[in-house]
């Protein structure tokens, strides 16, 4: 028995989006390096440090250590590495994760086990414990060493703690930066001495970013790198839902804080506004939809050969132009078509030419009548049309038909010349008639006018 191969996925990841995401994390991680490096040099070598603008040094050497480690464990996952240069890039996120980690005992149980010193400590903070990185960038790195060192993991228990750690991290980065842009230092500060400084929080935003494109590969968020139309709206709509509502609350501690309008007022104006964005996305958002939709059902109701109705798409749209005339009380045909020896056509000619033959066909049924009208191919070498035309009104159409396809051969010479055999019915005065009673009376006057044909041809 043969073996039953898995299907692949349909929305696959975009390369060219890969590619751009790639190049902005080369941009992230260098410039956090950078950032690390002369930070560093700052600590380490006193000189430098007076050098450089004032409060440079409020990123402890601590933290640009882990932003170092973190910036070269990440320049080191990158794909098509080898296995020894992941297992650095694994080892840096251990020595990220365990460094923060003892950072946070140290601070949670008042403890020193030289960490707060290990590269320089500062001998003008105030602090228990001088080189201590903050609370907030403990945490951060904390959750960045787990996103680094499961950042490739693809199955398994490791995929969700690589996605939840990334989860994580990202709440606690924009709550922090959040803080900072409302000015709510507090909440985010024991003292002075333990800020996180603007270097050290613009280090860990362009770290966490960097993670969060370099995980979206792999994990839950690959939906946003995705080729397929739902990545397309979640890539449109992600910066407007995710800035949104720190842009109103950004708005209004402005507004209230310079005292430009009533509480009351600023909270009702900035609600409504944020109500009526929310709704606009909406609208696109089912719009679009809609129209994938829209685009879905023409495909499954189209013959992809002629354009026309496939057999489905035919019996949808005849069944409710049936149900129409019914309603109005008025006659509805159906007119048969079969294309005569088709099967000759593809043995001596080729199915090249079979083919040509169909697409004649679709285009004459298509400039013989309205647009009103349900044309479809409903098999190999048959079509039929639908709409309200009395037993009168068909009889002519079938005519013209029949003209247009005269006028069309005494134009065209070819080896074979298209042939159409031609059947059509009425409804009855009652009108109780179902489409499947049509076509197949139809489909029977068709097949009687063939016969005749061929009588007449062998009278000849």
């Amino acid at each position: 028995m043969p073996k039953n191969h898995p299907i692949a996925p349909f929305d696959k990841s975009d390369p060219r989006v890969l590619d751009q995401l790639a190049k902005i994390q080369l941009v992230c991680i260098g410039v956090v390096a950078l950032i690390a490096i002369v930070t560093l040099s700052a600590w380490v070598l006193t000189d430098l440090g007076i050098l450089l603008p004032v409060g440079w040094t409020l990123m402890k050497a601590n933290t640009a250590t882990l932003a170092l480690a973190g910036a070269t464990s990440l320049m080191l996952s990158r794909s098509r590495r080898s296995s020894d240069t992941l297992i650095i890039s694994k080892l840096l996120a251990v020595f990220v994760t365990a460094i923060a980690a003892i950072s946070l005992t140290e601070r949670a149980f008042r403890i020193s086990v030289g960490v707060d010193t290990l590269i320089a400590p500062d001998p003008f903070s105030p602090s228990h414990h001088p080189g201590l990185m903050s609370p907030q960038s403990g945490s951060a790195f904390l959750l960045l060493g787990i996103v680094l060192f499961f950042l490739r993991s693809r199955t398994g228990v490791a995929r969700y703690i690589a996605d939840i750690a990334l989860f994580a991290l990202s709440f606690l980065v924009l709550v922090v930066v959040s803080g900072y842009l409302f000015g709510a230092t507090s909440p985010f500060s024991i003292a002075q001495s333990n800020w996180t400084s603007p270097q050290a929080l613009l280090s860990i935003l362009l770290l966490t970013f960097a993670a969060f494109g370099r995980r979206a590969e792999h994990g839950v968020f690959s939906i946003l790198v995705g080729s397929g139309e739902g990545s397309k709206i979640a890539r449109i709509l992600a910066p407007f839902l995710l800035l949104l509502p720190f842009v109103r609350e950004f708005v209004r501690s402005r507004v209230i804080q310079n005292s430009l309008l009533p509480v009351h007022y600023t909270s009702a104006i900035l609600a409504t506004f944020a109500a009526l964005v929310g709704v606009v996305l909406l609208m696109l958002l089912a719009l679009r939809i809609n129209s994938m939709e829209n685009q879905i059902q023409m495909m499954s109701l189209r013959d992809e050969l002629t354009g026309l109705c496939n057999l489905r798409g035919f019996r949808v749209l005849a069944e409710h132009g049936l149900l129409e005339a019914k309603r109005s009380q008025v006659p509805f045909s159906v007119l048969f078509v079969d294309v005569d020896n088709l099967k000759q056509v593809n043995d001596k000619l080729g199915h090249r030419a079979g083919s040509d033959f169909l697409v004649e066909t679709a285009e004459l049924l298509k400039s013989t009548f309205r647009e009103s009208d349900v044309v479809g191919r409903v098999g190999g070498d048959e079509f039929a049309v639908s709409g309200a035309f009395s037993s009168r009104a068909i009889a002519i159409a079938a005519d013209r038909l029949h003209t247009n396809l005269e006028m069309r051969k005494s134009h065209v010479k070819e080896q074979m010349r298209l042939s159409l055999s031609i059947g059509f019915v009425t409804t009855g005065e009652k009108g109780n008639e179902t489409l499947e009673d049509l076509l197949a009376k139809a489909d029977e006057a068709m097949y009687e006018q063939k016969r005749l044909k061929k009588m007449s041809v062998r009278s000849t």
